[in-house]
C-alpha cells in the first residue's frame, strides 16, 4: 500500500507504525487509523483559516472505513462554495478541530495533522487554496502550490 506523494520507503515507514493514533487536546477524544494517508495537503482555503486561527491547516486524508473513534465529537454542518455539505468534527470540550469530510465523498475522512501523535506522518506533498492566502502567508516553496480545489483524491 502505497500513500499517494510519498517518497521512497515513507509508506513503508508509515505502516509500520500502525495503528496511526491522535486526539483531542484534553484527551476526551482519542482514536485509531488503520491505514496510511492517501495525501496530505495544506489547506489555504478561508474556511481552514479560520479553524487555524488566521493560518491554514494541514490535512491528511484517510479511508473513513479505517477510523475508529472513542469519545464523541461534535459536528458543524455547513455548505462548501461547491455545494458540497460539509461536516466538521471538534470536541465540545477543549474546542480541537479534529476532522471534516463531505457528503459527497462519505468514504474519506480529513484529520487534522495536528491532532495526531506523531505529526511527523503527516508531511504536506502540496498546499491547495494558495489564491485565499494572506500576503504575509508563509508558503512551502518546495511543494506545488494549487490556487484553489483540486481534483479528488480517490
Amino acid at each position: 500500500m502505497r500513500g499517494r506523494g510519498f517518497g521512497t520507503g515513507r509508506s513503508a515507514a508509515i505502516l509500520r507504525r500502525m495503528p496511526i493514533t491522535g486526539g483531542c487536546l484534553c484527551r476526551a477524544i482519542r482514536y485509531e487509523i488503520a491505514a496510511a494517508p492517501i495525501v496530505t495537503r495544506v489547506c489555504w482555503c478561508r474556511v481552514c483559516q479560520y479553524i487555524g486561527a488566521g493560518s491554514a491547516t494541514v490535512n491528511a486524508c484517510f479511508p473513513s472505513a479505517a477510523l475508529s473513534l472513542q469519545g464523541e465529537p461534535q459536528d458543524f454542518r455547513s455548505i462548501a462554495d461547491s455545494g458540497n455539505v460539509m461536516h466538521r468534527r471538534f470536541c465540545a470540550a477543549c474546542g480541537t478541530h479534529l476532522f471534516s469530510g463531505s457528503e459527497a465523498r462519505s468514504h474519506l475522512v480529513f484529520v487534522r495533522v495536528g491532532t495526531l501523535d506523531d505529526p511527523e506522518l503527516g508531511r504536506p506533498v502540496a498546499a491547495i487554496w494558495t489564491s485565499e492566502a494572506p500576503s504575509w502567508a508563509c508558503i512551502d516553496e518546495s511543494i506545488p502550490h494549487i490556487e484553489g480545489q483540486p481534483p479528488p483524491v480517490a
